[in-house]
This record gives structure tokens, sequence and C-alpha cells, in this order.
């Protein structure tokens, strides 16, 4: 299956702050950058981060419940292969993330079964990483 990148542009109040945790933390390739925005190569998506004041919804983040949590809504991430997510959990443990939703399988047995951990970058916007060990069941009802 072949995907149009997406482009995703957020606002983020401490620029050097988001540029460090896109850059170094999860390891993403810088593009170009000016004083005020940063781009980066979100595993083959653009991602923007814009310099803006601090947004009602990184202050108060809402949620919904999911599978016995309260997931951050609005959110945004990536659907990773199985090994991809399981190194990145990884990573981001060894750099002491605190998640919102330690990463676990969630729906186990059902259809739709996948892994999945949320976190907040330094500007409260809310990420999520997911991966199925069936891809097939992305869309699966």
């Amino acid at each position: 299956m072949s995907l149009s990148p997406f482009h995703l542009a957020i606002p983020v109040h401490d620029l050097a702050a988001a540029r460090t945790f896109y850059g170094k933390t999860f390891g993403l390739q810088e593009g170009r950058s000016s004083a005020h925005w940063v781009d980066f190569n979100f595993y083959g998506h653009q991602l923007v981060i814009h310099e803006h004041p601090e947004t009602d919804s990184q202050r108060h983040a809402g949620t919904n419940a999911v599978d016995g949590h309260d997931v951050p809504v609005p959110h945004f991430g990536i659907v990773l292969q199985w090994d991809e997510w399981e190194a990145l959990a990884e990573r981001l443990k060894s750099f002491g993330t605190r998640f919102v939703i330690e990463p676990y399988i969630r729906f186990q047995g059902q259809v739709g079964e996948q892994a999945t951990m949320f976190l907040f970058d330094p500007c409260g916007n809310a990420l999520e990483f997911k991966a199925f060990k069936d891809i097939g069941q992305l869309f699966a009802k």
C-alpha cells in the first residue's frame, strides 16, 4: 500500500524545547527551518512545529474513554510496524519520557488488537503511537 505523505503543522509555545524533543528524543531528521518554525521528517511525513502562544487544548487536554483509559483529545501520531513500535517505546523510556498511557496492548483478543502509547510533547500536544500485529485490522469493524 503506497501512501502520500501528509503535512501537519502544530503550535508550540517553546520552539527550542519542542525542537529538542522531536529531534533528539524521537531522532527525527530536521528539514528546513526559520526563527519561528521547524520541519521534521515524521516517518516519511512532514511535521512542522510553529512557534505560537499556548493554546487552550495544550493547557487543558480533553479526554475520551477508550479501553479503560482516558485518551487525550486531540492527538496525532503514526501507525508503525510492530518492531518499530517496540523500539520506539524502549527509546522513549530510555529518555525518561512520562507517558499519559504507558505502552501496552489494547483490545487484546479482539478485532483491532494493537500496541499503543500516549504522551505529550513539551508544549502539551498529545501524541499516540500504535502498531498492529495484523495491519489488515487497521480499519476493521
